[in-house]
């Protein structure tokens, strides 16, 4: 069913009443840009009619993909809003389905063939167009990145772009990590910035009805809350992260290692990993030097690769996850290569407070060096501060791709170790031969 809004096509005209910032973003002619906005500072208002704007001078199709059908209708009626405004002829349609799935897709159609094409985001429904797309609250899409690979291939063609924006859902998505992407340009307006630029809104009124500092610091402060949350955030994490750091990718390698080294041993077997985490003393600093993982290997695979490596001669000390899992591999460790240099811990509420706080100080004091690596990042990065319903704080942590932050507690146990190694006298045991980097006596 389509309706006219008028007879004769127009040219557009930006008659309608802009504040500065929205007016910045109309006017842009950057092909791939990404907006952070609070609410209420009129991101829809702003980017549907950049996108009719862009659309009518470029003569090429324009698709709105949306977190759901409702926010896709809003949209568009947004759209049809503007095209009344500026006095553009359009048919509107709102009973065609995309393709065979039961999804609504809503289309403008403007003058010179232009088509507005509004669809709730998945990634079938964000494929197959050639045109200029804007993500609409992308934060906010629950699949983001088989979105991103099913739609960016479509602006290739014919220099298509694209309009990203949100407000802030936390850090573990695809809209917080293209505001560092230098292809984009890039917008951050805050409600309290809007409102300096003309925007009529109470601030401290919002905040006072909202009463959740939290929540309005994300919402309208635009802030990455799992930064708040987070007991490590990336910028600490960052400051300790050296690129280049050479890791020794085995024991034999380890072998010829001068330093002293320390290990913390995270225990996982079938859904989680198993992290060797090695330290050496560099200075008063401690460097990673290396980082063995092993998926769902057997235990006995996991005893021989600790074994081998408590044989080391330079290896002062281990400290291996003793729950659960852990218990048998601790047992034997310890059985094996006693307890001044292998010493078993359990993970209670207390002692992995003990042990984050110990890693937690390494880092804010820059006392440790780490990979450059996306994985230890965001397995550091993903343990968060809880409060119980008690009030007590708990640390708690997603299983993310295979890894329960083993690596962020392998890291910490071995620092457990390190400040244990340190504060005693120096000891060696080994049950079978020691390993040394020349030969000779020893």
């Amino acid at each position: 069913m389509g309706d006219s809004t008028s007879t004769e096509p127009a040219s557009p005209k930006p008659i309608i009443p802009l504040l500065s910032y929205q007016r910045e973003d109309v006017e842009s002619d950057a092909r791939f840009r990404w907006n952070c906005w609070a609410r209420q500072t009129g991101k829809s208002f702003t980017k549907s009619l950049r996108r009719i704007l862009r659309g009518l001078k470029r003569r090429r199709t324009q698709v709105f993909l949306s977190a759901g059908e409702r926010q896709c209708r809003e949209l568009m009626a947004k759209a049809r809003e503007h095209c009344c405004a500026l006095k553009i002829a359009t048919d509107y349609y709102d009973s065609r389905f995309f393709e065979d799935l039961s999804v609504k897709q809503l289309e403008i159609v403007l003058p010179q063939g232009v088509r507005i094409i509004g669809l709730p985001a998945n990634p079938q429904t964000a494929r197959g167009f050639t045109g200029d797309v804007f993500l609409d609250e992308f934060a906010m899409h629950a699949q983001d990145r088989e979105i991103w690979a099913a739609m960016f291939p479509t602006l290739l063609r014919g220099g298509g772009e694209l309009d990203v924006a949100s407000t802030p859902k936390g850090k573990g998505n695809l809209f917080y990590q293209l505001q560092r992407n230098e292809r984009f340009s890039t917008s951050h307006v805050t409600l309290p910035g809007a409102i300096e630029q003309g925007l009529s809104v109470d601030a401290d009124e919002v905040r006072r009805a909202m009463g959740d500092d939290t929540l309005y610091r994300q919402e309208f402060l635009c802030e990455f809350l799992d930064e708040s949350t987070a007991f490590l955030t990336y910028d600490q994490i960052a400051a300790c992260a050296i690129a280049g750091l050479r890791l020794c990718g085995s024991v034999d390698e380890l072998s010829r290692e001068p330093r002293e080294m320390f290990l913390g041993v995270d225990v996982g077997r079938v859904r989680d990993l198993t992290v060797v985490w090695v330290l050496v003393l560099d200075g008063e600093a401690l460097s990673t030097t290396a980082v063995f993982e092993l998926a769902g290997e057997p235990f006995r695979r996991q005893f021989e690769l600790l074994g081998d490596l408590l044989s080391l001669s330079r290896v002062r000390r281990c400290a291996i996850d003793a729950g659960g899992l852990g218990m048998q591999l601790a047992e034997q460790a310890v059985e094996r290569f006693g307890e001044h240099r292998v010493e078993a811990v359990t993970f209670t509420s207390a002692m992995k407070t003990q042990l984050a706080g110990g890693l937690r100080i390494a880092v804010e004091n820059r006392h440790i060096r780490i990979p450059d690596d996306e994985r230890i990042r965001t397995d550091w990065h993903s343990v968060e501060r809880m409060v119980t319903s008690a009030g007590h704080m708990r640390l708690a942590a997603p299983r993310r791709e295979g890894s329960h932050a083993d690596r962020f507690w392998a890291a910490a146990l071995a620092v457990h170790a390190a400040e244990a190694g340190r504060a005693g006298a120096a000891e060696s045991m080994a049950s079978n031969e020691l390993r040394f980097a020349r030969t000779g006596a020893w």
